[in-house]
């Protein structure tokens, strides 16, 4: 492990992480190691780590490199890899641009879902290309105490289980995960959104992301949910030629969720870097272990 390591903490719509910039992927981050990092009493605190590494010095990304110079090698509170996270694509652009990598413009980050297109806008805005939901056809029971939903099985890279309920305090407390059914649909377990209406085209939820608990916002949820809530509006835009935006609220937000006919999501939404420091080596060494 380096003997010092740089972070910085940054959130999109109060979605946190610890950002660790590591170019040439030299810092060893076991589980352990991100799981102590992301502890909020004991730790920086945070939903998830982006890792920065470029994609050339990345196992995984490698074969990404030559169409995105930089792979957001992201990992969950718990330390487990998660395959995308949508608010820590606008926070890792927000990153590079800090860092003067990128400038203002269109950049693609190579993430475990594949290559994301982002464009940062003027306005401080990120969007960012979220690719294309799968709509499998197995179903899901969502339940809470004594309640129980059927539940939308969409996936965005990562997958999700969108329930459409009366309140959002029907969701309770979200600490742990939300018990499903049939357990075979997400072997790898599974975040749960629960959606209520506020207006035409205009939602609100809430999420439990695997790995993390509860968050104050879920971008590949976001798209999730407003993919579902299209369908259950009967809004198809590979059907009608017609692009469908949706307003998601999330606790710490708004996120702006635009499918398009040809299949591709676009995500809207702030992007915030609030501090930078150094890890003491010492401590994560012993946190660690």
């Amino acid at each position: 492990m380096s003997t010092r390591i740089a972070f910085l903490k940054g959130h999109g719509t109060e979605n946190d992480f610890v950002i660790v910039p590591d170019p040439e992927n030299v810092i060893d981050l076991p589980a352990s190691a991100v799981a102590a990092l992301c502890d909020r009493r004991a730790g920086i605190g945070g939903d998830g780590l982006l890792h920065v590494v470029r994609s050339a010095a990345h196992p995984e990304a490698r074969g990404m490199a030559d169409r995105a110079e930089w792979f957001m090698d992201y990992r969950n509170a718990d330390g487990s890899i998660a395959e995308m996270c949508g608010n820590g694509v606008r926070v890792f652009a927000r990153y590079l641009q800090r860092a003067g990598h990128v400038a203002e413009g269109d950049l693609a980050v190579a993430t475990r879902g594949g290559v994301k297109t982002v464009h940062i806008a003027k306005n401080g805005d990120v969007t960012v290309g979220m690719g294309r939901a799968l709509l499998p056809e197995d179903g899901v029971t969502v339940s809470v105490g004594e309640r129980s939903w059927p539940a939308r099985n969409v996936n965005m890279g990562n997958p999700h289980a969108v329930a459409f309920v009366e309140d959002l305090a029907h969701a309770g407390n979200l600490y742990t995960p939300p018990p499903f059914s049939p357990a075979a649909v997400y072997p790898d377990g599974v975040n749960v959104e629960f959606v209520v209406d506020r207006a035409p085209r205009h939602v609100a939820m809430r999420v439990h992301e695997r790995g993390s608990g509860e968050t104050r916002s879920c971008g590949t949820g976001a798209c999730a949910v407003a993919v579902a809530t299209a369908r259950r509006d009967g809004a198809d835009p590979a059907v009608t030629g017609t692009p469908v935006t949706y307003t998601v609220d999330v606790p710490g937000g708004t996120l702006v969720i635009t499918e398009h006919p040809d299949g591709e999501i676009e995500m809207t939404g702030p992007a915030v870097i609030v501090a930078e420091g150094e890890i003491d080596t010492d401590w994560l060494r012993t946190a660690a272990r």
